[in-house]
């Protein structure tokens, strides 16, 4: 039977700042999904950070209107509530003011897809806070290029084949698709700037969906900052598909992410328990992991893949990191290129006073003085 995994996201309000959605939020998202009927199989509804997600099973097929419609509502109800509460960014993801046929373009994050079921179907949603839809190109690329990293991409005759690879250029609303493993070194250019070039979606070299991502800047539709991105990825793992393991293992080493406190820093991305809120310690990105398997469209779990004592290990290793970046304060490479820097407005008003307190340097001071003037000591 053919099933559609919808993974929808958003923030649209947050407890005292961007640290997690209130119980009535969540509840009247809930209570909205709830009353869908049959429209839905299944459905599981959580949150990281001070987004919530929205994981629904059903037969719609991808970008259907009826299921984002569901979604848009459900985000509607729980922006009613964070007004009623006063909870900081309420409705900060919508970002139009009615739902227009399809919510991809209008805020919300989407990750789906639709696949033949498998008998023991097993799929990952990792879903991340306080960072941007690049976050996840490198344990991406860990998981489906690196052998080093990834046994299976050696001894599992379907990764081994390689795979295809979609690449979006998210300025210029543009995509790729690159092969494995002749396009190797053109992935690996791509995705050394994840700012611009981000994985949506992989499959077999036959064409069956192995993962899909949501790719939406939220700064490129609304013209201005409005909170990180916050992505969110949906991976179907074991048999031909790498092991759930290892989809889990690539996110064992905190790589650096764009993001943070004012979206300014790069910042470690710790893998964190499920329905866990963002830090106040300048907002470290993080990343949860919801292990679920599913038949006939209904979900057991999710599994908690970030809850066992290892992880601990490692999100000590994520503040260390964290603590390190910080300590180097506003100077670059701790902070943002310009061109990245979410409160760009803010530091393009800083750099305009600068530009009028720039003078000309005369010709013959000390700091202007030609070359042809400079006499050797010898």
């Amino acid at each position: 039977m053919k099933i559609t995994v919808s993974v929808i996201k958003a923030d649209v309000g947050g407890i005292g700042g961007h640290t997690r959605p209130s119980d009535g939020l969540i509840n009247a998202v809930r209570k909205t999904v709830e009353s869908a009927g049959n429209l839905l199989l299944d459905h599981y509804i959580g949150y990281c950070g001070d987004d919530v997600h929205i994981v629904m099973t059903h037969t719609k097929g991808v970008e259907n209107k009826e299921i984002h419609q569901l979604a848009w509502n459900a985000f509607e109800a729980g922006t009613k509530v964070a007004k009623e509460e006063g909870l900081y960014g309420a409705g900060q993801d919508l970002l139009k003011d009615s739902f227009s046929g399809n919510i991809k373009g209008m805020g919300p994050g989407v990750a789906e897809m639709e696949f033949e079921e498998r008998p023991n179907e097993a799929f990952t949603v990792f879903a991340a806070d306080k960072t941007e839809p690049g976050a996840f190109n490198y344990p991406l690329y860990r998981l489906f290029v690196d052998g080093l990293s990834n046994t299976g991409l050696i001894v599992n005759k379907s990764l081994a084949k390689g795979v295809n690879i979609s690449v979006m250029d998210v300025e210029e609303g543009k995509i790729a698709k690159l092969s494995l493993w002749e396009d190797k070194p053109t992935v690996e250019a791509a995705l050394m700037y994840p700012g611009r070039y981000v994985i949506s979606t992989i499959e077999t070299k036959e064409g069956e969906p192995i993962l899909a991502a949501s790719t939406d800047r939220l700064h490129n539709i609304a013209g201005t900052y409005v909170g990180k991105d916050d992505p969110v990825c949906l991976i179907r793992t074991q048999k031909n598909f790498p092991a759930t393991e290892e989809a889990g293992s690539v996110f064992n080493n905190p790589h650096y992410v764009a993001g943070n406190t004012r979206g300014s820093h790069n910042m470690p991305l710790m893998p964190v328990k499920l329905n866990t809120a963002a830090t106040i310690d300048f907002c470290i990105p993080i990343v949860s992991a919801l292990v679920f398997s599913m038949h006939n469209g209904k979900l057991t779990g999710p599994f908690d893949g970030f809850s066992t004592p290892d992880w601990d290990y490692v999100r000590e290793i994520a503040t260390k990191k964290a603590l390190a970046m910080r300590s180097q304060g506003f100077i670059h490479p701790a902070t943002l290129v310009p061109s990245e820097l979410e409160y760009a407005e803010g530091y393009r008003a800083r750099m305009d006073i600068l530009e009028q307190k720039m003078k000309p340097i005369e010709e013959g001071s000390s700091s202007g003085q030609k070359k042809e003037n400079y006499e050797d000591p010898d």
